[in-house]
């Protein structure tokens, strides 16, 4: 049992927006001290926590609108990382003052967890502990897609969409350590700079006059003027070329696989640049738009098509679900892989993490710490 009478905590009380307007309740609050965990199964840990990642799931879930919906109050969070203070009986891979990453069934943005071991890594020595807390959702998503299910290979080429966020930036790396092509679809020259440093062959920057990572000139065409806002609502009426020719400038022979965490038009266009044969991993819908995929063409195309919800993986695949927690530490470690981290705020500051997130401020990672005096990095 932890020997701390309380621990700091983000408790949501009720559903609501993460970003309130002045007029709104703020749904969550940070509790100084709440009770810390009580019960440690045999093979669980209990985790002091350095950091916890912040992710889209996190505030569709303070909204009430992801597909896994806990009881009220609740203390959201579903990654961190951080320092073992204790271990269950039945515990042998993890030690006392072990650092390790960690995926959780929420209560993440707290000061303390009890995780089983199975979702527990331990962490290299020369690895950042607090910015260890942003891997495991998005490495783990990112390497389930690209090499557990589409089975990347090298040579092959894969479109990313959404790449300058979370598991864009790690599907990029991941895309890389496999020896394929990366075409990578961002908006803004920030982000088109962050993913020619982290390899992509091309990037397509959808808010300017150019293209960076070696993609062909041309004007870029901004989600407004392909139709659609910035979170999937209409737009301006098109004023430069499509999306999808811009891709195939990037890739003249077509794309083998399509990753996508946006949905909406920018998936329909990257459909039109897919090969016969090719694949297409559907992360999720950050667009807010649910696309649709007509079953005649994917038949007559011989198109394969994954759902990827890893976190499923933990109860009906854990060996894969290790598997891929498992080897993003080890690449991690060899510095194959990094996690870009964006912001870093306090509990206390959680609306403005919140903001960022949803704002579309984010380059890689946001990450939030128990420590007050955590300053945020623009």
């Amino acid at each position: 049992m932890s020997k701390q009478a309380g621990m700091k905590a983000l408790v949501v009380r009720q559903l609501g927006n993460p970003v309130p307007s002045p007029t709104e309740k703020r749904p969550y609050a940070v509790i100084a001290d709440h009770p810390t965990p009580q019960y440690l199964a045999p093979n669980a840990v209990r985790i002091k926590v350095a950091a916890s990642g912040l992710n889209f799931a996190d505030a569709l879930q303070v909204m009430g609108q992801y597909q896994v919906k806990p009881k009220l109050p609740f203390i959201p969070g579903s990654e961190v990382s951080g320092k073992v203070i204790e271990i269950g009986r039945d515990v042998r891979t993890l030690a006392v003052g072990d650092s390790v990453c960690a995926v959780t069934q929420g209560g993440g943005f707290a000061g303390e967890v009890v995780i089983k071991q199975g979702g527990v890594v331990k962490l290299p020595d020369n690895v950042d502990l607090v910015a260890a807390a942003g891997l495991p959702v998005i490495f783990g998503t990112a390497h389930l897609a690209i090499k557990e299910r589409a089975q990347v290979k090298a040579g092959q080429t894969v479109l990313i969409l959404g790449a300058a966020g979370g598991v864009g930036v790690a599907a990029v790396q991941i895309c890389k350590v496999l020896g394929a092509k990366v075409v990578a679809v961002a908006r803004g020259e920030s982000k088109a700079k962050l993913l020619t440093e982290l390899g992509a062959d091309a990037v397509i920057d959808t808010s300017a006059n150019h293209q960076g990572g070696g993609a062909a000139p041309g004007r870029q065409i901004a989600p407004e003027d392909e139709g659609y806002g910035a979170l999937g609502g209409p737009g301006a009426q098109n004023q430069g070329p499509a999306l999808r020719d811009l891709i195939k400038k990037a890739a003249p022979d077509g794309v083998d696989v399509i990753f996508d965490p946006v949905g909406g038009t920018p998936f329909a266009e990257a459909l039109k640049t897919l090969k016969w044969g090719g694949q297409i991993a559907i992360i999720g819908f950050a667009s807010g738009t649910i696309p649709k995929i007509a079953a005649n063409i994917a038949l007559v195309k011989n198109w394969t098509i994954h759902g990827i919800f890893w976190g499923a993986h933990q109860q009906a695949q854990p060996r894969v679900f290790r598997r891929t927690l498992e080897e993003s530490v080890q690449w991690l470690s060899e510095g194959k892989v990094r996690v870009p981290v964006s912001h870093k705020f306090p509990l206390e500051q959680a609306s403005d993490a919140f903001k960022a997130l949803l704002s579309r401020q984010v380059i890689g990672k946001i990450l939030l710490v128990p420590d007050s005096g955590a300053q945020s990095k623009l």
